[in-house]
């Protein structure tokens, strides 16, 4: 059969949630289009899920049913999977240079430069899943004969609105040092821009990443935030994506269950150092008080 012959096959672009690929239990979709150079609105790519609270509160349950196995691997485990998502990401480079040269309007050049920071943003964080907590733990100095250890451990659920602009390196940016330190992530992607963090999920779905651990939905965060930001079984939300009116609703409704909020923050080039301020936000600090005990009759500790 000629190449002039042949149908075109479109793809289906899914949500990701517990390790699978369910379309919005609503129906609904939206229509995605390229952005051309100068930010105007350029072909038809493809028809998004646009999900509804009913699918936020699914994901919420799959990252919670997630959260024990995730947060109970060794740091040195998890910084293996993020590395295998990076090795996924190398495989699928030219795809997702595409994409995202179709999302954000940009040459394939300046696409490739993209991809090629946000993979080395997952190698990056996958070095240090086993060296934040030697750099925020430690045994701290108390006047006693005690051990008076302090350790690292996850917030939780983590509920991640990704930013609007930076529909690839900038989603990576934010979802990454959630899941490097033990926590399980609910991400709402740019709206405008969904298609790379949708084709995220398929990398993730086969680079160890245990299902639930991140669960990607696609759609409007005004419409899926207030429910994330409220629910009871969320510990933590991530406004990067929010603009001034929507972040300021969403912490309204995060503060009836006290949950941390990482406030929007202005970012010019998200290429550059992210720095360790991402991982720490979602981590809580443990203290362990524990006799040393004496030898002998000087009464020495150890």
């Amino acid at each position: 059969m000629s190449e002039s012959t042949r149908l075109n096959v479109f793809k289906t672009y899914k949500l990701y949630v517990g390790g699978k690929f369910p379309r919005s239990e609503s129906g609904r979709v939206y229509e995605v289009t390229a952005k051309t150079s100068s930010g105007g609105k350029g072909k038809w790519l493809a028809n998004a899920p646009l999900s509804s609270r009913k699918d936020a509160r699914d994901a919420v349950v799959a990252a919670r049913k997630a959260f024990g196995g995730w947060s109970g691997a060794t740091a040195y485990n998890r910084g293996q999977v993020l590395y295998r998502i990076a090795e996924m990401l190398e495989g699928r480079r030219e795809q997702f240079v595409r994409e995202v040269g179709e999302a954000e309007g940009l040459s394939k050049s300046k696409a490739a430069a993209v991809v090629d920071a946000a993979i080395d943003r997952w190698v990056w964080y996958a070095g240090w899943t086993d060296k934040i907590g030697q750099i925020v733990g430690g045994a701290n100095p108390v006047a006693g004969p005690f051990f008076n250890l302090s350790t690292p451990e996850p917030t939780g659920v983590v509920a991640v609105v990704a930013p609007q602009d930076s529909s690839f390196l900038g989603l990576i940016s934010v979802i990454a040092p959630v899941i490097a330190t033990g926590n399980t992530a609910v991400v709402i992607t740019s709206e405008e821009s969904p298609l790379p963090a949708l084709s995220l999920g398929e990398v993730l779905a086969t680079s160890d990443l245990p299902g639930g651990v991140v669960n990607i939905l696609s759609g409007k965060a005004a419409e899926m935030g207030p429910h994330l930001a409220s629910h009871q079984d969320v510990n933590a939300i991530d406004l990067a994506g929010a603009d001034a009116a929507l972040a300021k609703e969403l912490e309204v409704a995060a503060a009836d269950n006290l949950k941390r909020v990482l406030r929007p923050q202005p970012v010019d080039d998200w290429s550059a150092d992210p720095g360790t301020s991402r991982m720490t936000a979602f981590l809580e600090t443990k203290t362990v008080w524990h006799p040393t005990g004496s030898l002998g009759s000087g009464g020495s500790s150890y």
